[in-house]
């Protein structure tokens, strides 16, 4: 493990020094519930000790490992937003033992699948998702423990399950005999819109700085209190079990801060938004692209409340369009618009600040420890270079895929005796060290022997002010081998051509990118994340072949 370097602090520890400076602030809001630094401590210690009572934790120590191995138990979070999401990862680091993300949408089979691949031993499950773990238990024999937390399903508790806060009282609030450590494992599965989920593996301690926007510098406990100032009230909109939502989540807490949890965490509700940054007085607001700001737009066109506490929104996880960052300055004018690149398996890697009239999409000002490498991966290219290249990273990066030798290596090249990560981002660098990001390649089209990015179409449809949404897909085509197809959502009322829709299109793409039919939805399919699902709109687009 030596092209490691070392870890530093785990998240666990932080939280517990940050708390221990600000025992009676408010760490976590959650409908009528309010939790103190000094209740999250407890709660979190509580939980931990009981997963160590059903004998989980850490087995085998990280340096006797492949960047693909695992040496933990590993814990399934199966639940909706809430104060038990959060509690359940720190209360897993605390166990040493490795929490990782539950897509909720998941069917049977799917769902099969993730706690198959992850080696779930334990997991805890909102009570309306309980019968479908049920379901499935039998083909999973690692899965020991199960957790329920209750919900408005009013669903029992299925066998062998114990209720949520009856673990937590049943067990001590003393400082877990395990100990924290930087070395432990942080889980992120993928979303799995291209193709089956992935379990990517990090270390903690290096998602602290990477992933959850902890201090690069911070070496020591107390060098991280020093710098938690404590004034950030941040509203993550997504899901936790995207990367997105729990990610801010606990960059809040790594900054002393105070977290608020939607009330309404079964869907995106704009008027529950809009209505917590009032009443908590949030002062940062995360979403998730446009899948995120169009429905969040609406609820603004009528806004009476008094928002003048919100600061900053970020959107991350997906492009916001340039048009609609000039919607939100409309109305909120004095609100610094963010917009983040990241990925699973880079972490955190660039950001753009909106700018009025001007601004883009795609485009970011270069930042240190972002490359750009050759097509064939040998060699690192230099500013303004001809053609695109592969977006990477390099620095503290994650260990790898679980139980993936080939595929970590493939992600995570060593060129020129560098390590860097290459998520499948396309991208060039220019003369003036801006980084134009053009798409994933793994859902690229290649028309006509041309590569058309799907994310750069998407973007180049939705400035027309008649679209809602749209996701762009190919699909085979004799004459251009596979062609664009635009599946699309017009806004209520709304009515206009493919005509109109290209013409606009072509002011922003070149003519080869457009797409070859528009295929009109009522609604766009995507994750509660906010993602678009390319395999719905392939198969749309296989289904609108015109006669």
């Amino acid at each position: 493990m030596s092209q490691f370097p070392p870890a530093v602090l785990s998240i666990a520890e932080i939280h517990e020094a940050i708390a221990a400076t600000r025992p009676d602030d408010e760490c976590l809001i959650f409908r009528d519930k309010r939790f103190t630094w000094a209740d999250i401590t407890n709660r979190t210690r509580r939980l931990a000790n009981y997963l160590a009572s059903q004998g989980l934790g850490c087995h085998v120590e990280r340096d006797q490992l492949q960047g693909w191995e695992t040496g933990q138990d590993h814990l399934a979070i199966y639940l909706h937003n809430g104060n038990e999401y959060l509690e359940a990862m720190l209360g897993s680091w605390k166990a040493r033992v490795a929490p990782f993300n539950v897509n909720y949408r998941y069917v049977a089979e799917e769902l099969e699948y993730l706690l198959r691949d992850s080696q779930a031993s334990a997991c805890i499950v909102h009570s309306q998702f309980a019968p479908l773990l049920d379901a499935v238990r039998q083909q999973l024999p690692n899965l020991r423990v199960i957790i329920q937390v209750p919900d408005a399903s009013g669903h029992q508790l299925i066998d062998g399950a114990v209720w949520y806060e009856d673990a937590l009282r049943g067990s001590s609030s003393d400082k877990p005999a395990a100990g924290y450590n930087g070395d432990d494992l942080y889980i992120l599965y993928t979303g799995g819109t291209t193709g089956m989920p992935k379990g990517v593996l990090w270390r903690n301690a290096d998602a602290v700085v990477e992933c959850f926007g902890g201090s690069k510098t911070a070496s020591t406990v107390e060098e991280f209190v020093a710098e938690a100032a404590g004034n950030l009230r941040a509203l993550p909109s997504p899901p936790f079990m995207h990367g997105a939502g729990h990610w801010i989540a606990i960059r809040t807490w790594l900054s002393g801060g105070t977290i608020i949890v939607q009330s309404q965490p079964d869907r995106l509700d704009a008027d529950d938004i809009w209505g917590l940054v009032e009443k908590e007085k949030a002062n940062f607001l995360l979403i998730v692209g446009d899948a995120f700001a169009r429905p969040l737009l609406d609820g603004l066109e009528n806004n009476t409340r008094d928002l003048s506490s919100l600061l900053s929104i970020l959107s991350g996880g997906a492009p916001l369009s340039a048009h609609l960052k000039v919607e939100f300055h409309k109305y909120l004018p004095s609100v610094i618009l963010v917009d983040g690149l990241g990925s699973s398996e880079a972490g955190g890697q660039l950001s753009q600040v909106a700018s009025g009239d001007s601004s883009t999409t795609g485009s970011f000002p270069y930042a240190p420890q972002n490359h750009i490498l050759s097509e064939d991966l040998t060699s690192e290219l230099q500013a303004g270079h001809e053609g695109l290249g592969w977006l990477a990273k390099s620095g503290r990066l994650a260990l790898g895929y679980l139980n993936d030798e080939a595929k970590t290596k493939k992600t995570y090249p060593v060129v020129q005796g560098v390590r860097y990560v290459v998520p499948g981002d396309r991208a060039r660098l220019t003369a003036d060290q801006m980084i134009e990001v053009h798409g994933r390649d793994s859902v690229t089209i290649n028309s006509g022997g041309e590569k058309i990015f799907a994310e750069e179409v998407e973007a180049a449809v939705k400035a027309h002010p008649d679209v809602y949404d749209c996701v762009v897909t190919g699909r085979p085509s004799e004459r251009w081998g596979n062609e664009v197809v635009a599946v699309v959502r017009l806004k209520a009322g709304a009515s206009t051509s493919e005509n109109a829709l290209r013409e606009v299109a072509q002011q922003h793409i070149a003519r080869f990118k457009l797409p070859k039919q528009f295929v009109f939805v009522d609604s766009i399919v995507r994750s509660p994340a906010g993602k678009a699902d390319y395999r719905w709109a392939k198969q749309i687009a296989l289904d609108a072949v015109p006669n």
